[in-house]
């Protein structure tokens, strides 16, 4: 089954600055604040939810298509998708615009500075859900305010069930705009910060809200995941990490597991294990799409975590 990715194809430019912020922010002066950090380590990866899905989705032998937009800075991203075998056909370069971007600085307390250039992202509503043709499930991940507006409509317009998935988005829609989505997807998939925004945003809980569609995931990190589906909560654990590197981009690998077990019409519970595995997988390495495994070595992590084969 080929699975519709619509979100944000991004370029993240992570900066590790060898000291401590608070020593050179004064308390006093932030109403004038100017500073400037020396940063001798920089790293740039490729991210982006729709890019980060469809990767671990790829390591699962999963089908998925991306429909996304970038800028005109996009080759090195071509060159990568066309190394992993994912097809860009729908892939839009929209002319004097730049690729979304996030640059990080990081100090040695883990603290971060962002700053996010949304660039191409926001032109996703230049993409039409009727162009991918025949896909049998889509997400609708963080991409820019109209593109999620309109790809949601379209999806339930065509009757191709899709997961909810607002992420750092949610904050751009008001709590009717929420509960629409909700309306049109058949799941949402938030973590627990999402979640109680969701439900501050919207006056509903999670439980009622989960009424709404098929069913409703919640991630907690680090204490597992819950998926509220047929009245009842599931709770999935936390599958221990080898490694634990980097969390950025774990919520997507998550959502690959997950998609992949709606496709192949797993049970919400092996479908919530193998999206656990996914997202251990991914806590072992740094940036959102330099984790390693071959399907084989998929099931066997499956195998020994749960006693079970993977379906």
């Amino acid at each position: 089954m080929r699975i519709l990715l619509l979100g944000s194809i991004a370029y993240d430019n992570i900066m590790v600055f060898e000291g401590r912020f608070r020593e050179h922010i004064l308390p006093d002066q932030i109403h004038m604040l100017n500073v400037a950090f020396l940063v001798p380590a920089l790293r740039r990866e490729f991210g982006g939810c729709a890019a980060n899905i469809a990767y671990s989705l790829r390591l699962l032998g999963g089908e998925p298509l991306i429909m996304a937009t970038v800028g005109e800075d996009a080759d090195a991203y071509y060159r990568r998708l066309d190394a992993l075998g994912i097809t860009r056909t729908h892939v839009r370069e929209v002319a004097g615009t730049y690729t979304a971007q996030a640059f990080i600085t990081t100090d040695l307390d883990d603290n971060q500075i962002t700053a996010f250039h949304q660039g191409a992202m926001g032109h996703s509503h230049l993409n039409n859900v009727a162009a991918a043709g025949d896909v049998g499930l889509a997400i609708v991940s963080p991409d820019g305010r109209e593109g999620m507006l309109q790809h949601a409509r379209e999806l339930k317009e065509q009757n191709i069930p899709f997961v909810f998935d607002p992420g750092q988005g949610l904050p751009m829609f008001s709590g009717a705009e929420l509960l629409d989505f909700v309306q049109l997807a058949s799941y949402v998939a938030v973590n627990s910060y999402e979640g109680k925004m969701l439900e501050e945003r919207t006056g509903e809980c999670i439980a009622d809200l989960a009424l709404r569609v098929e069913a409703l995931i919640v991630t907690h990190g680090a204490k597992g995941s819950e998926i509220y589906v047929g009245g009842q909560r599931l709770e999935i654990p936390c599958v221990k990490a080898r490694d634990i590197v980097d969390p950025t981009g774990c919520g997507d690998a998550y959502r690959a597991g997950l998609l992949y077990g709606i496709a192949a019409g797993m049970d919400w519970r092996s479908t919530g294990q193998l999206a656990s595995l996914m997202g251990a997988l991914k806590i072992g390495a740094r940036g959102g799409q330099n984790h390693h495994a071959t399907r084989a070595e998929i099931e066997t992590l499956y195998r020994r975590h749960f006693d079970a084969q993977l379906g």
